[in-house]
């Protein structure tokens, strides 16, 4: 079984736009090399890959059904989603920092709600109304993953049906 994480955002961007920022992230952070490129990012059928092998996507949501997770859960409806799929030959917690090194300047860059879960089931990430918090477990955010974040933040843990 795959272990994936998915990045809902509700913002004024294109997903276009989010996967330029999110490519130019990447290449900053040595987390992609210039092969990865927007359009990459966004084309179907393809996987582009980050360094560790992480598959990493940016696609423009379909408006979704008013019982969509995010929207009944959270109260805002996801227009982005950018997907990352951990590679299986790679350690993971390995591969979830750098999904971090993507994520915190992205978050940066672009406006709107978002969040982070894995599966919609744990939340990692929140932003809503400007506002950010990141999950108080430890074990998903040590020391090192903190120090990636340059946004304030504070540590609260949400859930997707008790919002």
């Amino acid at each position: 079984m795959a272990i994936e994480y998915d990045l809902d955002i509700a913002t004024g961007s294109s997903a276009a736009e989010v996967a330029a920022r999110l490519s130019e992230a990447g290449r900053e952070s040595g987390v992609f090399d210039t092969s990865v490129a927007p359009e990459t990012l966004m084309a179907r059928g393809t996987f582009p890959l980050s360094r560790l092998g992480t598959t990493v996507s940016v696609l423009p949501q379909p408006t979704p059904h008013p019982w969509h997770p995010v929207v009944a859960g959270l109260g805002f409806v996801p227009t982005v989603g950018v997907g990352f799929r951990m590679a299986k030959d790679a350690d993971v917690p390995d591969q979830q920092d750098d999904m971090i090194r993507l994520v915190a300047p992205l978050l940066e860059n672009i406006d709107g709600d978002a969040v982070l879960h894995f599966q919609y089931e744990v939340i990692w990430l929140l932003r809503r109304n400007g506002e950010l918090s990141l999950n108080e477990r430890d074990d998903i955010w040590p020391p090192r993953r903190l120090a990636l974040m340059t946004q304030p933040y504070r540590r609260e843990t949400h859930s997707m049906d008790s919002e």
